[in-house]
């Protein structure tokens, strides 16, 4: 008995386990402040961008006003020292190389997506969630005198109670804040702090009412997952990534382009104002618009423009690499859910599910982040439809390869040889 005892309760054993309690409290301590401060200040900020969105729909005269505001975000950041490209780019290279955020990154970037939206940009708001709450974490983190790997658990946090405040997906912002820095591992250290703060953060923005709680888009009406439906599916799954890397081209060509013509920031972000402010015009719809919530609720009933997906990758495109700031999640959720829907009658699936499987599809081509989407899928969508999730998360990701909406996105490990690291990559 003193031999079983010995070998399964050894000093060691029962060190770590104290260490491990330890740690637990310091994170959740942490994570009730974080979550608690960034949970207002992301309430804050979607009540502002609801009420700047409304107004602008009910005066679409606002429309006109972009190229103005896209010279105020540009000044804006000018004056603060900040540069043009700063985005969650930056974020995520701070995870992994350890760099300082500065804590006007929050603010800054939160009233330049709120300037955007005002005017019609078409931009989402993840980015803002990402690059402020990366901010704060990296900011108490250095406060408390943390150590460097600390810092970048707590920027992580960050990002996880931001995304899970402003979108309502508490553990699927906790998974994706660790899985998207750099694909292929999994800091299972950051796990605590990243849950207890995104839900956390998730809690305050429901107690302020700018979080509901339920299932956003619920499916239900699905096909037995044994059937064509299933074949079906996995033939989505490759053409929501080959959608999702036409993005991803849109995006950086667009880029090119601004910087080839327009290498001065005023002139690229008015010309691009302008340019947009002329098709949302020409086409006398605000669809393509800032979030387009309205379109992506009518793609699960099937009430969209067959070509919708295509309008919104350029809208996108236009509008951030002019140096308009917000996010390319919501956009890329808008893309999937009307391309869904204009695949949906073509395959014959159900309306919801074909936009969910959109959404969830173009979600992991861009992001490479399979786990996340699995769980955000589930947050959004409901379990009805799991296999399906499944089936189009596994494939979209294979087929996307290394292509990435963030530019310091580091792919450690091959997607199609077990172990093998990617050229180029780093461990």
């Amino acid at each position: 008995m003193k031999e079983f005892v010995s070998k399964f309760l050894n000093k060691k054993k029962v060190r770590n386990s104290g260490q491990g309690i330890v740690s637990l409290i310091k994170w959740i301590v942490i994570s009730v402040v974080l979550g608690t401060v960034i949970g207002v200040i992301a309430s804050g900020f979607l009540y502002a961008v609801h009420f700047v969105t409304e107004y602008r729909l009910e005066h679409s005269y606002m429309v006109l006003f972009l190229p103005l505001g896209g010279l105020l975000i540009v000044f804006l950041y000018k004056i603060f020292k900040k540069s043009d490209d700063t985005g969650t780019s930056q974020v995520l290279a701070s995870i992994k190389e350890g760099h300082t955020i500065r804590l006007m990154l929050a603010p800054l970037i939160l009233i330049a997506t709120i300037i955007t939206h005002a005017f019609g940009g078409s931009v989402g708001r993840e980015g803002a969630a990402l690059q402020f709450g990366g901010s704060i974490g990296n900011f108490l983190a250095r406060k408390l005198r943390l150590s460097d790997d600390s810092v970048k658990i707590i920027t992580m946090a960050g990002m996880a109670g931001a995304f899970s405040a402003l979108f309502g997906t508490p553990l699927g912002a906790a998974i994706f804040a660790i899985e998207v820095s750099m694909v292929g591992i999994m800091h299972y250290a950051a796990l605590v702090p990243c849950v207890f703060t995104a839900y956390f953060a998730h809690y305050i923005a429901k107690l302020l009412g700018a979080q509901s709680g339920r299932i956003p888009h619920l499916v239900e009406v699905v096909p037995e997952v044994y059937s064509a439906a299933s074949v079906k599916v996995l033939v989505f799954g490759i053409v929501t990534a080959l959608v999702g890397i036409l993005f991803i081209l849109v995006m950086h060509g667009t880029h090119h382009l601004y910087s080839k013509f327009f290498k001065n920031a005023y002139v690229r972000a008015f010309v691009g104002g302008v340019i947009v402010c002329v098709l949302a015009s020409a086409m006398h719809t605000q669809d393509y618009l800032g979030l387009g919530e309205s379109v992506i609720n009518a793609a699960f009933a099937g009430k969209v423009f067959a070509g919708a997906f295509a309008l919104k990758m350029i809208f996108t495109a236009l509008t951030l690499e002019a140096g308009f700031k917000g996010g390319e999640i919501v956009p890329t959720l808008f893309i999937g859910a009307t391309l869904g829907s204009a695949l949906a009658h073509v395959m014959e699936l159900p309306y919801g599910l074909a936009a969910a499987c959109g959404m969830i599809g173009l979600f992991v081509a861009v992001t490479n982040a399979p786990i996340a989407s699995m769980v955000l899928a589930l947050e959004m969508f409901g379990f009805a439809g799991l296999p399906f999730y499944a089936i189009i998360v596994a494939v979209s990701y294979l087929i996307s390869g290394y292509f990435s909406l963030y530019a310091t996105q580091q792919i450690t490990f091959s997607k199609y040889q077990l172990g093998s690291h990617v050229k180029g990559q780093k461990d």
